[in-house]
């Protein structure tokens, strides 16, 4: 990678953090706790289409994350569960089934967290944080992900790298 090339890495994995953040804090109302509904984590189906933006979306839950009411837990925690789901995403080939990965590990992890420190039933909590990474990612996301991801100017935008012929 050349420097020009890494600098615009750099420049667009900053804006992705940026948009991250700002986007869970205007929301934070339905961002923490609970069935969270976080909005910004549709973003992370972004890692579908090139595999560097895992930098930005991560940077951004932990920047959003200073702000959550479960410090400092939700730092750790939180910003693992989407870590880690960036780096499955990176290999799926479909973008729905790509969907399910962070509902699934933000609804044990977050859920998990949530069981141990707020003492409320597991289950509840890893249901209703599954719920809402669901609406956020496999239903908001997927549909403007669908709809962005068959756009050759936005996948130019963002300097696709793969899954710029993919199926559902």
């Amino acid at each position: 990678m050349n420097e020009k090339e890494l600098t615009k890495s750099i420049i667009i994995n900053a804006l992705i953090a940026a948009i991250y953040c700002v986007l869970t804090i205007a929301t934070s109302s339905i961002s923490y706790l609970g069935m969270q509904i976080r909005l910004a984590e549709a973003l992370i189906l972004l890692c579908f289409f090139r595999r560097d933006l895992i930098i930005g979306l991560t940077l951004g839950c932990f920047l959003a994350n200073i702000n959550s009411p479960l410090l400092p837990w939700d730092l750790i925690f939180g910003t693992a569960a989407t870590l880690l789901s960036c780096l499955l995403i990176i290999f799926m080939k479909q973008l729905f089934v790509a969907s399910l990965i962070p509902v699934i590990l933000n609804g044990f992890i977050v859920g998990a967290e949530l069981y141990f420190i707020l003492q409320e039933p597991f289950w509840l909590n890893v249901g209703l944080v599954a719920l809402g990474e669901f609406i956020a990612v496999s239903v908001f996301g997927y549909i403007i992900f669908m709809i962005l991801g068959r756009n050759k100017n936005f996948l130019a935008l963002i300097g696709a790298t793969q899954n710029t012929q993919f199926k559902w």
